[in-house]
């Protein structure tokens, strides 16, 4: 049976310790499988297993309060007064110290060393860290390393400065003095968060049994800039950071990543779906919207899924048509090409009784890929893109294959080699390889097949007819896109028409055919090498 979303701490099932929170706690719970009477009224057994928690983390804390004690001040006069009480008392307790001293000496150090130029980069890479250690005093990462995320791994090192620094500093006691300070904050924004889960609900209509199994969860920190929100996945669990300011909070952002919460799996569960739509990615490649949305188009649709059902809800449905349609409009501005379709279809979801999952099918179904692209393409796309609040800690700067690429294309063979090697054997030292997710150790194939496609093409342009069609086998044997599959055969192909093996090279052309790359270039030019054998265009006189 449908059980709206339920908010509450993890450790309190039935809380009974004040009237007012226990019926704060059935305003959203409103139908479940079965109920029982508390505080005078019904409390669905839906509570047993929170669809949505709101905590806090001694983790968070630890590290965030390490890096306020090293000069992170961005957004200080606008946070909680909370923030600032604990950096006095950390001050107070390093100056106390000679060994504390010492500890902070030796993480402020490591802190200066790994700043990022943008302040929410900075504090991006610590949440995405604090949310793959265990509690303290240990701090040991919860994962194994290979799958840190590349901006956490950037700053794996805090690690076991941080140990010595939370117990030298006696951080854990400053966090247990606060310990009434945080569960006020819990008390007064409870209720703020839950009548937005509670109207995301309504709005959507999916039923709970989809989410058992997994997790949301909201970290209140007030050590951080309350003007940032920082959510990540791992899994099928989801987490969101955010820090207050006065009486507000970015509650906006958290239905963000509450609707990836819902969303995501929808998408991912459909591949053949997908990889009918993936066209669209064609359209989208010089939009200004994280590259992460032009390679998958799980991401595309979703997103624009959920940049639909914000500006239909913007200021509520009844709200002015003129204020949805400019959200719509800014949506697809960036990039999120499918919003205007999404728009349209939720108009006459809103009308029906059926939920978001029963109709999303159909509108997968008869979406048309062919006039979805057409209108992309008459897009005129903002030069700036809005940051993505689930994909903040991925990316701050080009990596070292987004830079080979861009070399690639200018025509530059030798530095596109350079970086693409040094993304192949892991050797991205600095912040900016680490941070934006180039092949280090442990890295996905996917990036494995991107650089080796670099190589390949580089050798291309250096006329190194050997060097190339090594490296293009070799990104057969590791790649997964089917961009690179088919686009790697074709260049087979013509090396072998080339070297006059003409069987060698039909063969490659028809696998680039059924590689699964339904781009109409990868398809002319397949079909062009099985018409008639390569030949290098001719130089200009």
């Amino acid at each position: 049976m449908y059980s709206l979303a339920f908010l509450a701490r993890p450790q309190e099932v039935f809380p009974l310790k004040q009237r007012f929170r226990c019926w704060r706690s059935v305003v959203f719970c409103v139908v479940a499988c079965g109920a029982v009477s508390v505080c005078g009224v019904q409390l669905c057994l839906a509570q047993m297993t929170p669809k949505a928690t709101v905590d806090t983390s001694e983790t968070l804390f630890g590290v965030l309060a390490a890096i306020n004690a090293c000069g992170y001040d961005q957004e200080l006069g606008a946070s909680d007064p909370l923030r600032s009480q604990v950096r006095s008392e950390v001050t107070q307790a390093i100056q106390a110290s000679p060994e504390a001293t010492a500890a902070a000496a030796e993480l402020c150090r490591f802190y200066r060393d790994h700043q990022q130029p943008e302040p929410s980069r900075d504090l991006a890479q610590y949440v995405s860290l604090a949310l793959t250690l265990t509690a303290p005093p240990t701090f040991t990462p919860a994962i194994k390393e290979a799958d840190v995320p590349p901006d956490a791994s950037y700053v794996l090192g805090l690690v076991p400065l941080l140990q010595r620094f939370y117990s030298k500093a006696g951080l854990h006691s400053i966090w247990q003095h606060h310990q009434a300070a945080y569960e006020n904050l819990i008390e007064r924004y409870h209720e703020s968060v839950a009548k937005m889960l509670l109207d995301t609900d309504l709005y959507v209509r999916i039923p709970f049994s989809g989410y058992l199994g997994r997790k949301f969860v909201i970290y209140l920190e007030p050590m951080g800039a309350p003007g940032q929100t920082n959510a990540r996945n791992y899994g099928a669990d989801y987490y969101v950071v955010v820090s207050p300011s006065g009486n507000t909070l970015r509650t906006d952002q958290i239905r963000h990543t509450y609707l990836h919460y819902m969303l995501d799996p929808l998408a991912e569960k459909r591949p053949v779906a997908m990889k009918r739509l993936a066209p669209l990615l064609i359209a989208v490649r010089t939009a200004p919207m994280d590259d992460a949305f032009k390679n998958d188009m799980s991401l595309l649709l979703t997103e624009s899924l959920i940049q639909a059902i914000e500006a239909r809800t913007k200021g509520g449905t009844k709200g002015p048509e003129s204020v949805h349609l400019a959200a719509v409009n800014a949506a697809m501005a960036q990039g999120f090409v499918l919003t205007q379709y999404f728009y349209d279809q939720l108009i006459k979801f809103e009308q029906g009784p059926t939920g978001l999952k029963d109709a999303y099918p159909d509108w997968i179904y008869e979406l048309n890929v062919d006039r979805e692209k057409k209108r992309a393409e008459n897009i005129q796309f903002a030069e700036k893109a809005a940051p993505e609040v689930m994909r903040a800690s991925t990316r701050t700067e080009p990596g070292l294959l987004d830079k080979a690429e861009k070399s690639l294309a200018d025509g530059d063979a030798v530095t596109a080699q350079k970086l693409a090697e040094q993304a192949l054997q892991g050797q991205a030292a600095g912040p900016g390889a680490s941070q934006a997710g180039a092949s280090q150790p442990g890295a996905s194939q996917e990036d494995q097949g991107r650089a080796l496609f670099v190589l390949a093409k580089a050798a291309t342009l250096n006329k190194d007819m050997a060097g190339a069609r090594k490296y293009f086998e070799r990104t057969l044997e590791v790649a997964h896109q089917p961009q690179l599959l088919a686009w790697s055969h074709i260049y087979l192909g013509r090396i072998c028409d080339l070297q006059e093996n003409r069987d060698a090279a039909v063969g490659h052309y028809r696998a680039a055919m059924s590689a699964g790359d339904p781009a109409p270039e990868v398809k002319a030019a397949a079909e062009r090498g099985l018409r008639k054998a390569y030949e290098p265009p001719a130089r200009p006189q």
